[in-house]
């Protein structure tokens, strides 16, 4: 009877002892098999022992070896069942670097590259191969350059095609935009075979992890493609309503976005306005026929009646000169107004911005112009010089012509409200500035200062993530330039109250007992655990992990998780890193994982929330690898890992923490030597009132 396919014979030998010929179970753990090895030479302490292969590279065997040799047969097999369970043992497997290694050497890319290739089952065993392609490519070993086009056209056949299951496009549209993102070469060619329509209808499907994969697709085309091109297909993409669509159906979704999701929206949205870029750094050419005729249109649309014209009759020497008096009147600087237009930013996009309003908004324009061209007492807000600095402004608070950051998720739901939301936003703007001009009486001595306090007031709307364009209107003209004055006072007046010196003598000795309740909070916090994102080999965070602390505080347990998993739990966290291991704590540029990445900008942010714990693995030096999903996780966990090291918490969440905790607890003291109670429980929430039916009768007059 034939010995099982698992079971092989192989020779051992030993310095100063017998060779052994035995039967290796390739099933049985490794751990079992060196104990009958040692047992057959009468050898205790077998942990302690280990095979080695006698010739070629003389590798030490471990798991891995056996493992990995034992599933490529398995993939190579001409049974269909068996190259699927091994498929399915080999994806939750190819997330380990030491096991992808073995994987990768011994050929395992391109065994799953025939599969792929050959595409004989189309459902699962397709499914399972690209995810395993996938995993093993994430670790950088194979750089995505070096894949086939034969092999890419394939994939893209897989997005192309209308499939029956469902699993096969968001993996497939995964794999296309690692290749995007890291090879200009196969990048063109995705480009060039996947259809812009065909995105389109994988967005337009209701399930979140296609749309997810299909968007993360799109913005890596957009980010490899030229300006021209990026404005072309920006273009094209817009008349085939995908900002209604995105607008509608994912950011209103009844479903919450995902973060992945929200990262690529704010890469579009920053593509859409980095198409702002040349107009903002491209100054007024005072010999361009077009742009003065615009200048006249700007100047025409505020003084002259339709069908009259205010030089009408005049000699050209007078008429040039009324001409330069309204130019004068409408708010430039200077009588000719392109020397206003040659300074960058904002360049020509400030006069993009005029005339948008002036065509848009015609009442509004003229009423803004004529109201403020009439005064004589230095009280007129002049229009275009706010125009010129509004829209610079604009441009500093949105960033505009900046690198898309790889980590961020700030987007704004307005900007997929309506077209032309940057033109939109100005001609908000621009009124706001006007009005607060006039709250303020202000005088063109105090330009700079208006400016100063509409800069307030829209980022302080901005941050609030208005969700339409007319919802920010209404919390903007809110914000008049009293309230503003107010929330300065209140800021000022918190700031005063804690200067005093006996005040600043009793904060002093408050601080050690409330940094030892800070470095407590951190250490909870750690307890709970965060969810992070791993820094992929393209460098975007699709994949990832869970990390806390044990509760008494001895070990970080650590493992990969499925995105909207429920936290997991302690016993199902398969690494652990004892605290005792634990050498030093890295952040920013030093740690590994980002200290390849350059000192462009585009990689400001992720020397912002990276960290690292350097820990001893035997006699090496090993490295645990963070991204912080937010700069307050990143203070949160970097505090707490410098307390489980005995370093002082440096951070500034830690300072901003004391200094709130200094505050309450120096107004309870304060309370208390004015004998006033304070309860040792919050009083009690009163109920909701339950009949809403009510209202105030403004007719009935007051006794």
């Amino acid at each position: 009877m034939a010995p099982p396919r698992n079971v092989v014979k192989i020779a051992i030998k030993m310095r100063d002892a017998i060779p052994q010929l035995i039967q290796l179970d390739q099933a049985k753990p490794l751990a079992a098999v060196l104990k009958e090895v040692c047992d057959a030479w009468s050898l205790t302490h077998s942990e302690r022992y280990a095979l080695q292969f006698a010739d070629g590279h003389r590798r030490y065997i471990t798991e891995n070896d056996l493992e990995a040799e034992q599933l490529l047969g398995g993939l190579q097999s001409n049974s269909p069942e068996g190259r699927r369970e091994a498929l399915r043992r080999l994806v939750p497997l190819a997330s380990d670097m030491i096991f992808a290694r073995e994987v990768i050497s011994r050929n395992g890319l391109q065994i799953l590259g025939t599969i792929i290739e050959d595409g004989d089952d189309l459902g699962e065993v397709l499914a399972l191969s690209l995810r395993a392609f996938s995993e093993l490519m994430e670790h950088g070993v194979v750089s995505w350059e070096t894949l086939s086009i034969p092999f890419v056209r394939k994939v893209v056949c897989y997005v192309n095609m209308n499939l029956m299951d469902a699993s096969v496009p968001p993996l497939a549209l995964g794999l296309l935009e690692s290749v995007t993102l890291s090879s200009p070469a196969l990048g063109q060619l995705v480009k060039s075979e996947v259809p812009l329509d065909r995105l389109l209808v994988h967005l337009q499907v209701m399930n979140q992890q296609l749309q997810t994969k299909a968007m993360a697709l799109l913005t890596a085309l957009l980010q490899g493609a030229s300006p021209v091109e990026r404005k072309h297909m920006l273009d094209y993409l817009w008349q085939r309503n995908l900002r209604q669509f995105i607008y509608k159906n994912i950011i209103h979704s009844a479903a919450p976005m995902g973060d992945e999701m929200a990262h690529h929206l704010y890469v579009l949205q920053a593509l859409m306005l980095g198409l702002l870029e040349p107009r903002m750094r491209t100054p007024l050419d005072p010999y361009s026929q077009e742009q003065r005729e615009q200048l006249q249109v700007l100047r025409q649309a505020a003084f002259e009646v339709e069908g009259e014209s205010s030089g009408a009759g005049l000699s050209a020497d007078r008429r040039r000169s009324l001409c330069a008096r309204e130019f004068r009147k409408l708010g430039f600087s200077n009588s000719n107004p392109a020397q206003d237009l040659e300074r960058v930013p904002p360049g020509l996009l400030a006069l993009d911005n005029m005339l948008y309003f002036s065509r848009n908004a015609p009442s509004a324009y003229s009423r803004f112009v004529l109201e403020n061209s009439s005064r004589e007492d230095k009280h007129e807000c002049p229009f275009a010089r706010g125009s010129i600095q509004l829209t610079v402004l604009l441009c500093e608070l949105l960033r505009v012509g900046e690198p898309c950051s790889e980590t961020a998720q700030d987007f704004s739901p307005m900007f997929f409200g309506q077209d032309q939301s940057f033109h939109e936003l100005f001609c908000v703007g621009i009124q706001l500035l006007n009005k607060t001009w006039k709250e303020m009486r202000a005088t063109q001595e105090d330009f700079d200062k208006v400016m100063q306090v509409v800069r307030e007031q829209l980022a302080r709307t901005l941050a609030l993530k208005p969700t339409s364009l007319e919802l920010f209107r209404t919390k903007v003209n809110a914000l008049t330039y009293g309230e503003v004055l107010r929330l300065r006072q209140t800021e000022r007046l918190h700031q005063e109250g804690t200067l005093a010196p006996p005040i600043l003598e009793l904060r002093e000795k408050l601080k050690p007992e409330l940094m030892g309740l800070i470095r407590q909070q951190r250490l909870l916090r750690l307890c709970e655990g965060t969810l992070f994102r791993k820094i992929s080999s393209r460098r975007r965070q699709d994949k990832l992990w869970f990390c806390c602390l044990s509760p008494n505080h001895k070990l970080l347990q650590y493992g990969d998780m499925e995105e909207g998993a429920s936290p997991p739990t302690l016993e199902s966290l398969p690494e652990q890193l004892p605290v005792a291991d634990m050498r030093a704590l890295l952040t920013g540029k030093d740690c590994p994982h980002v200290r390849e990445k350059g000192s462009g900008k585009q990689n400001k942010d992720l020397y912002e929330l990276a960290f690292s714990i350097s820990y001893d693995r035997g006699e090496e030096e090993a490295y645990l690898n963070f991204i912080a999903p937010s700069k307050r996780e990143f203070y949160l966990w970097t505090d707490g890992l410098s307390a489980l090291l005995g370093s002082p918490m440096g951070s500034e969440q830690t300072r901003l923490d004391l200094e709130q905790l200094l505050t309450m607890e120096t107004k309870l003291r304060l309370l208390e030597l004015e004998n006033v109670p304070i309860p040792e429980r919050p009083p009690p929430v009163p109920p909701p009132p339950t009949n809403f039916n009510f209202c105030y009768d403004c007719s009935i007059a007051e006794p």
